[in-house]
């Protein structure tokens, strides 16, 4: 087997150890997020930026796997995610060129989950995944958006502002303007913090609350129909909407 299949396989394949490659990259994601938190509490510092530099080569190889085995390459650099992934991978390597851009490494957030290969490998090996998908994928929307307004809180008033010394700071004012609870002790300083403070309470707070309602009370639920085979239906449905048949969906929309 070539190296170019032997990487493909791995990527798209349906092996037990394509599975475990799989998994270990969205372990390896989920510690790159908690890597960005804890270091806005020691920065600046060096071993920050020798992490970051790492942590960027790694997201350049497999950045590089990626459109290797991409069959239309012009589509790959066209997806969303691949070009979030490469601006964040360039984020990363920044402290090479002494510049700092690390907000943008949030963008590396955008990853978590958005396989379509480990949501079907999670649906198989736990049952609580398959059963509550939609919640569990609501809550990790939600708080991939609350990650990234803390992030672009937290660098642009770190070390000019006086209130935003961490990320704990920069989540305590994020969830407050995104709550409504507005607590005032907490605010951003300069005409760039009063333009995201604006986006956060116009955009944000419908944004958050149409994610909250999504994660307790889903738009559909997910019981198959034994006649035509779908499995999306609204919580409340008598009859499927594809092929009519009469369905017994349980109050709690379980499964």
């Amino acid at each position: 087997m070539t190296i170019k299949r032997r990487i493909l396989s791995l990527y798209e394949g349906t092996s037990i150890a394509a599975h475990h490659f799989r998994y270990a990259l969205l372990i390896v994601d989920i510690l790159i997020v908690i890597y960005i938190v804890t270091s806005t509490f020691f920065s600046p510092a060096l071993w920050i930026e020798i992490i970051d530099v790492i942590l960027g080569i790694y997201l350049l190889l497999d950045f590089g796997a990626r459109l290797w085995i991409a069959k239309n390459k012009a589509k790959f650099f066209t997806h969303p995610l691949n070009i979030t992934d490469l601006i964040a991978l360039g984020s990363f390597l920044s402290p090479l060129v002494g510049e700092n851009f690390g907000f943008l490494r949030a963008l590396r957030i955008l990853r978590l989950l958005r396989s379509y290969h480990v949501q079907k490998k999670l649906r198989q090996d736990f049952a609580y995944f398959h059963k509550n998908e939609d919640i569990i994928l609501s809550a990790t929307n939600l708080f991939i958006f609350i990650f990234i307004m803390t992030e672009i809180v937290f660098v642009t008033q770190s070390g000019y502002n006086p209130h935003v010394n961490n990320f704990l700071d920069a989540l305590y004012f994020t969830i407050a303007t995104l709550t409504t609870t507005g607590f005032g002790d907490v605010t951003l300083s300069g005409q760039g913090g009063r333009i995201i403070s604006i986006v956060i309470m116009i955009f944000g707070v419908s944004l958050f609350l149409r994610l909250i309602h999504a994660m307790f009370r889903p738009a559909k639920v997910r019981f198959n129909c034994d006649d035509c085979g779908l499995f999306l239906h609204e919580s409340d449905a008598v009859h499927c909407k594809h092929c009519g048949k009469t369905l017994n969906i349980p109050s709690d929309g379980a499964v």
